[in-house]
Order: structure tokens, then C-alpha cells, then sequence
């Protein structure tokens, strides 16, 4: 197996970058469809920051050594006991007690059920959330994120450099990554132990009603672009997004798409609903490690998506430098490749490739953490949407879902 780059070399610098310029969400955890899609697109749907801008709360963080943080599922590392060892270790260090949720469900349902407390710079409960490129741009541009004191957070000089200077957050100076990933194709290797190479061959008649694909539009929609030969970092427009919803539209009538789900597509695998599917590529090593090695996973030659995740301090926050606190200890080197060892997501921690070796060489020639240039090469960013096309693509994939 040939040597990974590390974090800095230029591809990977520029294809992160690309991504984080990129308005796409990371997941779209509905257990179904029905109500929690009409959710997602009444939240997508709200324009937000007309009122004047909320002030951000007075900090407390010296006389209140607690922390409330909200994350999505599966991304973090946890022990046999359902612990969280890097933040037990954490709390070890700075005293500062983390109440950590597995609260961010999707970007817009999170957002749909804070965006009144934030337009108000009220408590949300979250001293800090990680959330999409594209949402967490929302929230800096309607004024619902704090300034961070990077005086806090030396250790952001770990920051790889491609990172360090984004579109929607200039300087860093609103965010911080926490991780990125990819959107690709796994399946059942033990019902399909030829394995799958593409997206068209999802519709094998042999896999009719048991392949399934994200509610997430931009992953989704995104791979099937793409396995239509778009390239969705590049100029595209409504005739290639049509021809791509006629696409699921005729694979959900036919029967060959059994189901339309965010995380919860983890369940279907493991009880064979779905034998394949368009899934998250950090979720299959994961679901392997639970139930065993059932499952393979591939970013498909025609093209996968890539996203990145972030952190972000409410207004309504007043534990602000706790939450800095926290950040700054996650960009050491070797919590970053601890967490990155049970996560198995792309880290933005220089460095952590390194102590990754320390701790398992197999685990730093992990492409879906340190990913290589062949790996890369097949990574694309769905580009940025304007106000109107993101309403407008939104509506035709909601659309589907909810007619499905």
C-alpha cells in the first residue's frame, strides 16, 4: 500500500477547500419521511435575520465549569460502557464538565427547532454544535454564532492550512472544522460478493426493493449527477438536476428503491431491508465494528461527494471559552487521531496522521481519514446554490420524497 500524503498536500488542501465553499449538508437524520421531510423543507424555507442582529451573552465560563455540547450520532469516540473517553479525559484536564447530545438530527431540523431562540440571542441550550458548511454559514450570516477568542485556542495552528481561510468565515474567526467525509456506495458483501462499482448498478434488477439512499439532497442528488456524468463542483444547471430527480423518480416507482432515509439507513442494513445503498463513509467502518464485517464501502469512480462539518458557539451561549477550551483540546494531535481511530471521518488535525501511526499503522493508511491522490481525484463538491436554486432544488427533492 503506497504512503498517504500528509494534510497539506496541495490536492487535498484544494479539494477541502472546494468543500467548504461548497453549500451541501452533511446528513439528513429522518427516520422517515412524512412529517420530518415537510420539516426539513419549512426549515430550509425560513430566510431568517430580519429582525435587528441578537447581541451575544455575557461569558461565565470562569465561574461555570460545565459545557453543553450537541453533535450527531456516531462521532465521537465511545468505550464498551457507552462512555466518552477523550472527554472524560477532557474534563480530566480542565475540570470543565461536557453534557454531550447526540441532538443535531439534520442541519435544517436542528436549525428549525433553535432559530427563534436565536434570533431572540437566547440560550439554546448548546454551548457549541457542529453543523454543516452550508448551515453554519447561515448562522454567521444572520449574526446567530459568537466571535471565538482564538487567544483560546492556540492549537488551531494545527489547523490544516486549506482550512484556514473560507468563504463564509474569513479567517476562522465565527467556526472551526471538526470533521469531513465522503458520500459513496456500500453493500452487503456477503449477499453480493461480486460488489458494486457504480451507482448504475444499484439498479440491478437482483437488488429490486433492497437498495436504499439518502434523504439528504445534496449527497443523493449529488451521486446521481454525478454517475450521469455531471460535475456538480462545476457549471450545471436545471436541466441536469431534472434529469437526475427523473432518475429517482423511476427507481422509486419501480420498486428498486425500498427506502429514503438519513441515519437511521444504518438499521436497514443491519436487518437486510437494504443490501446496498448511497450512505456516509465514516457510518460502514463503524456498522462493521457493531455487527461485524458484513459491509464494503467505495467513493465510485464516476465521482462521490465530500463535505465538512463545524464548530459553532451560539449567541446565546455564556459559556463561551469552555467551549474554546474544548476546541483547542480537540485540535491536539493525538485526540484527533483518537477520536478519528473510532469515527474514521477526514480530521483536519496536522499532525494526526502521525500520532495515528503511533497508535495503528493501518489505521493512518486509512483512505476515509487520510485520504490518498486516487482517492481524492474521485471526490467532488456540490457547488453552491443560490437563495433561489436552493428553494427551487430543494422543493423538486422534497417532492419526491414526500410522492415516494
Amino acid at each position: 500500500m503506497k504512503p498517504r500524503p500528509l494534510p497539506s498536500d496541495p490536492m487535498i488542501q484544494q479539494l477541502i477547500r472546494e468543500a467548504q465553499r461548497a453549500q451541501m449538508g452533511r446528513r439528513a437524520l429522518l427516520g422517515g419521511l412524512g412529517g420530518g421531510a415537510a420539516a426539513l423543507a419549512l426549515a430550509a424555507c425560513s430566510t431568517g435575520g430580519a429582525a435587528a442582529r441578537p447581541t451575544a451573552a455575557s461569558d461565565k465560563s470562569d465561574s461555570d465549569k460545565t459545557l453543553n455540547w450537541d453533535n450527531w450520532a456516531l462521532y465521537i469516540d465511545v468505550d464498551d460502557n457507552g462512555g466518552y473517553p477523550t472527554l472524560e479525559a477532557f474534563t480530566a484536564e480542565t475540570g470543565i464538565k461536557v453534557n454531550y447530545s447526540e441532538a443535531v438530527d439534520d442541519n435544517n431540523t436542528y436549525y428549525g427547532k433553535v432559530k427563534d431562540q436565536l434570533a431572540l440571542g437566547q440560550d439554546i441550550g448548546a454551548d457549541t454544535v457542529c453543523l454543516t458548511d452550508w448551515m453554519a454559514a447561515r448562522w454567521i450570516r444572520f449574526g446567530y454564532a459568537q466571535k471565538l477568542d482564538q487567544a483560546n485556542i492556540p492549537n488551531l495552528a494545527n489547523l490544516t492550512p486549506a482550512l484556514g481561510d473560507v468563504d463564509f468565515d474569513p479567517g476562522r474567526e465565527m467556526s472551526v472544522p471538526w470533521q469531513g467525509g465522503f458520500a459513496g456506495i456500500c453493500w452487503n458483501k456477503d449477499k453480493i460478493p461480486g460488489g458494486i462499482a457504480s451507482v448504475e448498478e444499484l439498479w440491478d434488477p437482483q437488488l429490486k426493493g433492497r437498495v436504499g439512499v439518502l434523504s439528504e439532497m445534496r449527497d443523493t442528488m449529488g451521486l446521481l449527477m454525478l454517475d450521469g456524468g455531471v460535475d456538480i463542483s462545476g457549471s450545471w444547471g436545471d436541466d441536469e438536476f431534472s434529469t437526475a430527480v427523473d432518475v429517482l423518480k423511476k427507481q422509486i416507482a419501480d420498486g428498486q428503491i425500498r427506502n429514503i432515509k438519513g441515519n437511521s439507513y444504518k438499521e436497514d442494513l443491519v436487518n437486510g431491508d437494504t443490501l446496498a445503498a448511497i450512505v456516509w463513509s465514516g457510518d460502514i467502518t463503524q456498522l462493521n465494528a457493531e455487527n461485524g464485517e458484513h459491509w464494503d464501502f467505495i467513493v465510485p469512480d464516476k465521482g462521490g461527494t465530500l463535505w465538512n462539518d463545524n464548530f459553532l458557539v451560539p449567541i446565546g451561549s455564556r459559556r463561551k471559552k469552555n467551549a474554546e477550551t474544548l476546541i483547542n483540546y480537540y485540535y491536539e494531535p493525538e485526540v484527533a487521531a483518537e477520536v478519528a481511530a473510532y469515527v474514521n471521518y477526514i480530521t483536519p488535525v496536522v499532525g494526526a496522521k502521525e500520532a495515528a501511526t503511533a497508535i495503528d499503522p493501518e489505521l493512518a493508511a486509512n483512505q476515509l481519514i487520510f485520504p490518498d491522490e486516487a482517492t481524492l481525484a474521485k471526490a467532488r463538491v456540490f457547488r453552491s446554490l443560490t437563495g433561489a436554486e436552493e428553494q427551487k432544488y430543494d422543493a423538486q427533492f422534497q417532492s419526491v420524497l414526500l410522492g415516494s
